[in-house]
């Protein structure tokens, strides 16, 4: 049973890598036949340009710049979304008072807040600010419903057996919230990256991936754009298989208590 199950994995991976063969050969044919690399950029030239940009020396300082400005803002917009989760899930006044604010966080236009904050904080700081500003909102939301879903049957429980506030967080509380913050997470992150870079586009702070961006766009260097476009993707997904792989150890269950009453 084993080995069939093991060999149909196998099969489907080696399906779904000639299925990405097959499309990155027509790209390259399509290149051949356009013949215009400021249209269409194949993947060989790709590559070659990607590999050109690694050798260079400054590629490491720029890559780190936009990785801090971004992991920063995000690291903030979860840190307080969670917090800010946790008051207003105490304190139903000051949900109300959050409320709103979260609404005009989800509904103000992305391009409204780039202006804004470059005339507020300059281009330096934009790419934090506006990465902090989108994911905010749906950090605290989601966790909020995270722990409005908790039974309150299991309250009343953990009160009547006097159970620490230690116990109840981590065996009643975390197992509720820890899906919808996990959820949250996965796609805040992707966002969080698409948002600090275009402000990088926009602002072009020094040095950043967004001003080497606006940079081969400024001269027609599609290849080096694409190039670019494949270390954000690297980047992006390396840091979210670490956020993701610290957060869902924090989710797994424990097998007994922790903590005095």
């Amino acid at each position: 049973m084993d080995v069939l199950l093991n060999r149909n994995k196998s099969k489907f991976k080696v399906k779904k890598l000639l299925i990405i063969l097959f499309w990155l050969v027509l790209w390259e044919v399509a290149d051949r036949v356009v013949n215009n690399r400021i249209i269409l950029c194949g993947p060989i030239s790709i590559i070659s340009s990607l590999i050109n940009q690694i050798t260079k020396s400054d590629f490491l300082s720029i890559c780190g710049a936009s990785f801090v400005r971004i992991a920063l803002g995000f690291l903030l917009s979860f840190a307080l979304g969670f917090l800010l989760a946790i008051a207003a899930y105490k304190f139903k006044l000051l949900k109300e008072f959050l409320e709103p604010v979260m609404t005009m966080l989800k509904t103000v236009p992305m391009v409204s807040f780039v202006i804004m904050l470059l005339i507020w904080v300059g281009n330096q700081a934009l790419t934090i600010y506006l990465s902090f500003l989108i994911v905010l909102p749906m950090i605290y939301t989601n966790m909020l419903a995270g722990l409005e879903s908790v039974d309150k049957e299991m309250l009343e429980m953990a009160e009547v057996f006097n159970m620490s506030s230690w116990r109840k967080l981590m065996y009643i509380y975390r197992p509720a919230f820890m899906p919808f913050l996990l959820s949250s997470c996965k796609i805040s992150l992707g966002i969080s990256w698409k948002s600090g870079i275009m402000a990088e586009v926009i602002g072009t702070p020094k040095p950043s991936i967004g001003r080497e961006m606006y940079a081969a766009k400024s001269y027609l260097q599609t290849a080096d754009l694409f190039a670019w476009t494949i270390v954000v993707i690297i980047l992006s997904l390396a840091f979210e298989l670490i956020f993701m792989f610290v957060l869902s150890r924090m989710a797994k269950p424990m097998g007994k208590f922790v903590g005095k009453e």
